[in-house]
């Protein structure tokens, strides 16, 4: 009888925890059309003010995904007191990667401009990403020509990565096999070495400032097991607040997928990186 009353009790709390997250659909954030220019909010419905807000750019190797996927990152997050943007961007081969860029950057540039009206400060924007969502996220973070194309100064207050694809696609790509996904990406990058240079973030790691927080699973791709940790040596090496988890037993697509369940210690180590920079 006790064992039932307490279960109860916990369905009738996460019940009422889900019904206090209001989400708000289909902003177009490019002054635009496009369903590609979308973003999705989740926000807490309560009294407190100034929250963080995090901004999250999903996966797909730069041709698919969209923010719908993600409803429960934005609901779980949103539960833990930190409002969250889920957006979507225009996808290969419609554009190439420097057009996706420049349309994260854009809604970067909506929140900072419009997300005090859900209780967050613009003053505590954190990007994250997963795959190539991570590429892009600390693409615009670490090039500063997004941010000036958008008109704005970087205001990205932490950048969080989960297995990053992509950080030296020059390595990458110089490096791959010549199977489906290689010609996959190329769509995206051009088959020219030059361009590769340009889109690879590690090749802009001296601009970065802002605090970061590494995740990489330990049975993903070489290229994130390689290139993640340089990540994280360089942004040590320049004093730049940096931390890095290797998470045992997941793969690439676990690496975000395990987050469905709002007690992933992922969740835990995010808001208490959120809360740490945000102070």
């Amino acid at each position: 009888m006790y064992k039932s009353l307490v279960l109860l009790m916990l369905l009738f709390q996460t019940i009422l925890s889900s019904a206090q997250v209001k989400k708000v659909k289909n902003i177009n954030y490019a002054g635009n059309t496009n369903e590609a220019n979308t973003l999705n909010i989740f926000y807490k419905n309560d009294s407190i003010k100034n929250k963080p807000v995090l901004i999250f750019i999903h996966g797909g190797s730069w041709s698919s995904g969209k923010k719908e996927t993600y409803w429960w990152l934005g609901r779980n997050f949103a539960r833990k007191g930190v409002v969250t943007v889920i957006i979507n961007y225009p996808l290969a081969p419609n554009v190439q990667y420097e057009k996706m860029g420049d349309d994260c950057a854009l809604a970067v540039k909506w929140v900072q401009e419009h997300i005090a009206d859900y209780a967050a400060s613009p003053e505590k924007i954190f990007v994250m990403g997963h795959s190539a969502g991570a590429h892009l996220g600390e693409l615009i973070n670490a090039d500063p020509k997004y941010f000036k194309k958008a008109e704005i100064k970087n205001p990205i207050k932490g950048v969080i990565l989960s297995d990053p694809f992509g950080l030296d696609m020059q390595e990458y790509l110089t490096t791959a096999e010549k199977d489906h996904f290689y010609f996959d990406f190329i769509r995206t990058f051009t088959d020219q070495p030059a361009v590769w240079k340009v889109a690879s973030p590690l090749d802009y790691v001296n601009n970065i400032k802002n605090p970061h927080l590494l995740f990489y699973g330990s049975k993903t791709y070489g290229a994130i097991k390689l290139q993640t940790p340089r990540l994280y040596e360089k942004l040590k090496a320049n004093h730049v607040s940096v931390e890095i988890k290797e998470i045992k037993g997941k793969s690439h697509v676990p690496m975000i997928s395990q987050m469905i369940f709002g007690g992933n210690q992922l969740y835990k180590d995010i808001v208490e990186f959120i809360q740490k920079t945000s102070s």
